[in-house]
């Protein structure tokens, strides 16, 4: 939890939302550049009063920060809608989501936020799906939602349909891509306004921004920081459902899915999850198997079974590794590098933007390649993605502009 206490007058309320809006709301400041910000100014206000001179030292001329107009007028579509903001310093923000180093800054909801607060499973997958896979997502939703768990899913056409359809009498929280006013497909305006009765839509971008195709990938990463596990029921092996399947392996999450046929394209992304070491799961019962903490009558099993866990072993596929699914989410070898001499910013950019390419690495990865801490590395990191040399990614990864 961060801290926003001032040194004069401490900030009402409706300041801090203000603050927290214009930060993130501003010129190429995305979610890990505003955590950094805040570490480092120790509040948003604080942080926004210096990014103008961060901008400038980046290079940037004439860079402004979004102004307290915009942020009201934000303010005012999301009351307007029916949408409360949670911040992320707020009590009320998901403790789950709170975790991922690449967590939302400001969430707006609409609908009933309390669902939030039970076990939560993801269950996603192809939007294009069979019978056979849509039969199999309204099951396990169904049967996940009446054990006690908030099933959550993207709102797409197909499996993730059918997964709030099948818990929505339960409460199901659906995470839309673009603004929480804005659903998409069209065809499901009715069942979001159906889930707002007893569980709740969410949405990172701002009230009346239409859903494009970068939005995808990062709301696939609050899917599975949300959740405590990502059920994949039906995907292709270049789909967005593996993506979340990433996003969950970086994050810490289960990764479940549901094999089918080797010839069923629709199921290539699954197989191949469960090759590389994802838990393969047929019904409700392998979920919550697989991840005990997913209902209470599951925990107190749970609790029991610990007391044997030193002489009974576990599955063997539970004991794999995640390196494991290495496939999925490559990695470079973490190899000692020696330490090298302290560098100039001006040195250490060049030597930044020369070691990355328009194919996404991970920071860690950057950072054992120069051999530099973390520490000195992060504010050229910010320096240049604020003058739009450097993208960052969902998962923690980063590439040219």
């Amino acid at each position: 939890m961060f801290s926003f206490t001032s040194p004069r007058t401490p900030p009402t309320a409706k300041d801090d939302d203000l603050s927290f809006l214009r930060l993130i709301r501003s010129r190429r400041v995305g979610p890990t550049t505003f955590h950094r910000l805040v570490a480092e100014h120790g509040s948003a206000a604080a942080a926004l009063d210096a990014l103008p001179d961060i901008a400038r030292g980046a290079g940037v001329k004439e860079y402004s920060p979004c102004t307290e107009a915009a942020a009201l007028a934000e303010l005012k579509a999301g009351r307007k809608g029916n949408a409360i903001l949670i911040r992320c310093d707020s009590p009320e923000y998901p403790a789950a989501l709170r975790e991922i180093p690449d967590a939302p800054p400001v969430l707006w909801v609409k609908g009933n936020a309390a669902a939030l607060s039970h076990p939560t499973i993801a269950v996603i997958g192809a939007r294009n799906a069979s019978s056979l896979g849509l039969r199999m997502a309204r099951g396990m939703a169904s049967a996940l939602a009446e054990a006690g768990n908030t099933v959550i899913a993207g709102l797409a056409r197909g499996i993730d349909t059918a997964a709030h359809e099948a818990s929505v009498k339960h409460g199901t929280v659906a995470v839309i891509a673009g603004g929480i006013d804005q659903i998409y497909p069209v065809e499901n305006k009715v069942l979001a306004a159906t889930i707002c009765d007893r569980g709740c839509l969410i949405s990172e971008q701002p009230p009346g921004v239409a859903p494009v195709a970068r939005h995808f990938p990062l709301r696939n990463r609050i899917i599975s920081g949300l959740a405590q596990g990502v059920v994949i029921i039906e995907a292709a092996v270049k789909s967005g459902s593996l993506i979340t399947a990433r996003n969950a392996l970086d994050q810490g999450r289960e990764v479940l899915a549901v094999p089918g046929h080797p010839v069923d394209g629709r199921a290539g992304g699954c197989n191949q999850l469960i090759r590389d070491g994802a838990i393969l799961v047929r019904n409700a019962d392998d979920v919550l198997e697989a991840i005990p903490a997913l209902s209470t009558e599951r925990q107190a099993g749970a609790a029991q079974l610990s007391s044997t866990a030193a002489t009974t072993p576990l599955p063997a596929q539970r004991q794999r590794e995640t390196s494991a699914m290495a496939a999925i989410a490559p990695r470079s070898p973490a190899l000692p590098l020696p330490p090298r001499k302290a560098q100039n910013a001006a040195t250490l950019e060049s030597q930044v933007l020369a070691h990355l390419s328009p194919n996404p690495i991970e920071e860690d990865s950057l950072i054992r390649d120069l051999g530099v801490p973390a520490s000195i590395l992060s504010p050229v990191l910010v320096q240049l993605e604020l003058a739009g040399k450097l993208t960052r990614m969902a998962g923690g990864r980063i590439s040219l502009q």
